[in-house]
């Protein structure tokens, strides 16, 4: 059953990549009926991918027992497949082929990055053998994959309008936001390829008082502090990490963000030469044709349909769930005061947008900056700062 759900999985990735050409078809200059045609291969592709991938979900519920939305692997694939099921309704709603050309990228991107997360299946520890698990994470991923149309969307419309002829902050930003983009891409190619080669450092270093050995799956560009490297045949460190880095991976932690650093700076260098331009100058004359009201609507229409949904599961689940599991609705855990962060935040955007006017640029800034509170809310939340939600 493991096998089928991986295979699924899988199936899924590819399915959802070659939709993407085809929604990629539909933005040349090329008659309508063949641009209708490409959308509409790619709309059917992508179901049938969605579907391949609910499949996934309910073979490896199935295999283990319990939703499999418990841990970063699981809870990251199922937000890649939320993303995708918000992009199809609203699809549905506003016939728009330019979203599903960058939806599903970024769906292809989440889930090719829980795919760096361990995928072993393991039991549910006591505290989360409750049927709110699976109601409260549920919830929250949706609402957070229809957030994440609204950033797709606000994407758009900042590489659509912002004048790139001149450089100026705006571009700037711009460019940064893309640059996270690529080194995530650089990233997930360098950590699969040395998985692929089953690389191993093993180093022993004093953790907590103790000897322990610590084992890198990327080479060391910084060790752990006081380490000794152990595998005789892998790369001895640049340098060590600094004293005050406590913690048994806090070292290595430094080393995977150093390589997405070094390898999304290669990277995006290699498509800049390759380009000769920025990367959105470059993709902007594909944008032309793209009308930038409609885009706007779809990034407020994404956000005013998700920010109940997500306060609905990240706050409301959550406390019910926390009453009856430590007997209190609010402890101030880092995960908890991030999901408050992220409720007052998207709230800011509905107020300033409905009540100040700001639409247009300003309003796809803050979808692109929603976005950013989400997936750091996902990363360095769950694997940096330690809590009860957290895999730190």
């Amino acid at each position: 059953m493991l096998t089928i759900s991986s295979n699924l999985l899988y199936a899924s990735f590819f399915l959802y990549l070659i939709a993407t050409f085809f929604f990629g078809g539909t933005i040349r200059d090329r008659e309508k009926g063949s641009s209708q045609m490409a959308g509409n291969i790619g709309i059917v592709i992508t179901i049938i991918g969605f579907l391949s991938q609910a499949g996934y979900f309910f073979t490896r519920w199935s295999a283990s027992g319990h939703a499999p939305v418990s841990n970063l692997f699981e809870y990251t694939t199922f937000f890649g497949m939320m993303l995708v099921l918000a992009f199809i309704v609203l699809y549905f709603i506003y016939h728009v082929n330019w979203l599903g050309l960058f939806a599903l990228p970024v769906a292809l991107l989440l889930i090719a990055f829980a795919s760096m997360f361990p995928t072993e299946l393991s039991p549910l520890v006591p505290s989360l053998q409750s049927h709110w698990l699976y109601i409260h994470v549920t919830t929250a991923s949706l609402g957070q994959g229809i957030l994440s149309v609204s950033f797709v969307a606000g994407l758009i419309f900042l590489i659509r309008q912002v004048d790139q002829t001149n450089k100026s902050k705006h571009t700037s930003w711009l460019e940064f936001v893309l640059y996270v983009l690529v080194a995530t891409i650089a990233f997930i190619i360098i950590s699969t390829t040395f998985s692929a080669m089953e690389y191993e450092a093993t180093f022993q270093a004093p953790v907590n008082g103790q000897e322990a050995e610590i084992t890198y799956e990327l080479p060391a560009i910084v060790g752990p502090a006081s380490g000794e490297l152990l595998s005789t045949e892998a790369m001895s460190p640049l340098f060590s990490a600094p004293e005050w880095m406590k913690g048994q991976d806090a070292a290595k932690k430094l080393n995977t963000f150093l390589w997405s650093i070094f390898g999304g700076v290669a990277l995006y260098g290699l498509l800049r030469l390759l380009l000769r331009k920025r990367i959105a100058a470059s993709i902007q004359p594909m944008l032309k044709r793209v009308n930038p009201e409609l885009v706007d609507e779809v990034a407020y229409r994404a956000v005013a349909i998700g920010f109940p949904i997500f306060t609905l599961g990240a706050l409301i689940f959550a406390m019910i769930w926390a009453q009856q599991a430590w007997d209190r609705f609010w402890g101030w855990d880092p995960k908890e005061v991030w999901a408050l962060i992220t409720f007052f935040f998207y709230a800011a955007y509905l107020h300033l947008r409905l009540s100040r006017g700001w639409q247009g640029t300003k309003s796809a800034w803050l979808a692109v900056g929603g976005f950013g509170i989400i997936m750091f809310n996902l990363i360095v939340v769950n694997l940096v700062i330690s809590g009860l939600h957290s895999y730190a």
